[in-house]
C-alpha cells in the first residue's frame, strides 16, 4: 500500500503544479507539446490537454505499477528496492513536467506571447 501512497503524493503534486501553470498561462488557447532542435514546435495542444497529458501519464503509470507490485514478488535480493524505485520515478515525472512548462514557457517568450 506504500505504493499506492506514493503514486497518489506524487500525482497531486503534478496536479497542482499543472493547476498553477493553467493559472498563469490562461492567455494562451494552445501550448506546444514537441518540439524540432532548432525550436520549432511541431506539435500543440489545447491548454488544458497539455497541462494534463504528462500527470494522467503519470497517474496510468503509478496505477500500473501498484497492481504489479501487489501481484508479483520482487526477485531475491531486492525486495527493499520498490519504494526508492517508486520515488525515483514519480521524481522523473515531476521533472518532466517541469522541462515541459519551462520549454512552453520559452517558446511562447520567443513568439512574443
Amino acid at each position: 500500500m506504500a505504493t499506492a501512497l506514493i503514486g497518489t503524493l506524487f500525482v497531486l503534486v503534478m496536479v497542482c503544479v499543472a493547476v498553477r501553470a493553467n493559472k498563469r498561462l490562461q492567455v494562451e488557447g494552445r501550448l506546444p507539446m514537441q518540439w524540432l532542435l532548432p525550436d520549432e514546435v511541431v506539435l500543440s495542444a489545447s491548454r488544458p490537454a497539455a497541462l494534463a497529458f504528462v500527470p494522467g501519464l503519470a497517474f496510468l503509470s503509478f496505477a500500473g505499477l501498484t497492481v504489479l507490485s501487489i501481484y508479483t514478488r520482487p526477485r531475491p535480493g531486492q525486495e527493499g528496492l520498490l519504494i526508492p524505485a517508486m520515488v525515483a520515478i514519480g521524481f522523473l515525472f515531476l521533472g518532466a513536467q517541469i522541462f515541459h512548462l519551462w520549454m512552453v514557457k520559452r517558446t511562447l517568450r520567443r513568439k512574443g506571447s
